[in-house]
């Protein structure tokens, strides 16, 4: 039953790599091709494109209408040009003064499309993404508004959840982005594996947690059983990378940075001692040539006991691309020394570029606050990214067994650290230094060279 529900879910979120790629989103739904748009391009009457639009799609028209444009990365059906249409033309309803041209971005080109739009004086009004780059990009080079008021407004701070807010908002004080979804990415291990081996008595299956010691019962439980490689620490690229530091993190209760985002803690005595456990633990194989995407291939082929880089997105598209697997794939928090996970996440929401228009910035603020204020509209927007809500609210996926399952995890949510300053450098560094640990580095001098890259690097972002 499970495998079909994966199956009919897959048909809404197609075959997708990102999250384990670079923690941007998913891309969902089979909409238009990257760069194509909607709206006043196509002479769409639902968006006013014959009522006398201003001939570059943007600011006030000659019958006092204003053009703002939204740009969105594919988070979720985001990416969808069907299913974006229907709610900008719900919007369209209630304010036909302000008409919308949308955009679709992808993450391999999408940066450098906003870079060049931004140089040339014509950024979007409207960008959909998430604190990576409303918050820790843009907004550190002052091109965004702030969404400060709108935070204010109906008390919306008191609502978010506490990662979520402080996620949002810059360190100068001003928010940036205000968030519509949220997800948290979890790991998968191979139940039917795991049963065989004897090694379910090791997780916790109502609330998907394990202990650190259980975790290690299990690998060895699943070496004992003929298991050789029960998971594996990819490390050829950034992709998925995600997994294994929130793996790291977890299994004695470390940090990846200090709770301001100031300065990285990999050197931390709790990540030391994580670190030297996976370098010694038989059956845990460091692998310097491969990333996620190729971890969670051997994990829904059968090669691997646990996959460390898995999501709800990933469980519907490997359904698809292995239909006929034998086993059941089971989510699972990370292990940790408490049994309380501290899960690594994901927000997405809108963003304002500030282009000095005035009436713009002011429609851009009315098309969030409609996708956003209502509970109806809001539902939509989260549904629509195939995520979950940033607010605590009753449960909208009542009818999707699979999104119900996933939802476990967001209460697991941690700290969104990947706002701190010098955040590329230290991705590189992070997997470069996981390739020495696997070679036999040890892991106190590996974790140092770490930390004095990352932090000079995060130096020179702050001058």
């Amino acid at each position: 039953m499970k495998k079909m529900l994966a199956l009919l879910l897959a048909v809404c979120l197609s075959v997708s790599y990102t999250a384990c790629g670079g923690e941007d989103g998913s891309s969902a739904g089979g909409g238009r091709e990257k760069g194509e748009t909607s709206g006043p391009s196509e002479g769409n009457a639902a968006y006013g494109t014959e009522d006398g639009a201003s001939d570059d799609g943007t600011g006030p028209s000659g019958n006092g209408q204003t053009e703002i444009s939204l740009w969105t990365y594919p988070v979720g059906n985001w990416g969808n040009s069907v299913v974006v249409a229907g709610l900008i033309s719900d919007f369209m309803q209630q304010y036909p003064q302000i008409h919308i041209s949308v955009k679709y971005l992808d993450y391999a080109t999408g940066d450098e499309e906003i870079r060049e739009a931004v140089e040339a004086g014509g950024a979007p009004d409207v960008v959909l993404e998430g604190p990576e780059r409303l918050i820790a990009d843009w907004g550190d080079k002052g091109l965004m508004a702030d969404l400060t008021d709108l935070w204010e407004e109906d008390k919306m701070s008191d609502r978010v959840y506490e990662n979520v807010r402080r996620a949002c908002r810059h360190r100068n004080g001003k928010y940036y982005e205000y968030p519509i979804c949220m997800t948290a990415h979890c790991m998968a291990i191979n139940y039917d594996m795991f049963e065989a081996a004897g090694a379910l008595q090791y997780i916790d299956e109502e609330n998907h947690t394990w202990t650190t010691d259980g975790f290690i019962k299990a690998v060895k439980a699943l070496k004992d059983y003929g298991q050789e490689k029960a998971g594996i620490i990819y490390c050829g690229g950034q992709g998925g990378d995600q997994g294994t530091r929130a793996l790291v993190n977890n299994l004695y209760g470390g940090t990846f940075t200090d709770p301001e985002h100031t300065e990285y803690t990999i050197n931390s005595e709790e990540n030391i001692r994580a670190l030297e456990l996976l370098q010694g633990l038989e059956g845990i194989f460091f692998e310097p040539d491969l990333v996620g995407q190729d971890e969670v291939t051997m994990f829904c082929s059968g090669e691997l006991a646990m996959a460390f880089c898995w999501n709800v997105s990933l469980e519907a598209s490997q359904a698809a691309m292995y239909p006929e697997r034998e086993f059941d794939i089971f989510p699972m928090a990370f292990p940790t020394s408490d049994g309380i996970p501290s899960l690594q996440g994901g927000i997405w929401g809108f963003g304002i570029f500030d282009n000095g228009d005035e009436a713009r910035i002011e429609a851009a603020r009315t098309f969030i606050k409609f996708m956003t204020e209502s509970e109806k509209e809001y539902i939509k927007s989260v549904q629509t990214a195939l995520y979950w809500p940033v607010r605590d609210m009753e449960d909208v996926y009542v009818n999707d067994d699979i999104m119900r399952e996933y939802s476990v995890f967001t209460r697991y949510m941690g700290d969104y650290y990947q706002i701190t300053p010098g955040w590329v450098q230290a991705r590189t560094a992070w997997w470069r230094m996981l390739q020495e640990v696997g070679k036999g580095k040890p892991v106190r001098m590996a974790v140092e060279d770490f930390v004095k890259t990352a932090d000079e690097a995060a130096e020179a972002a702050l001058q």
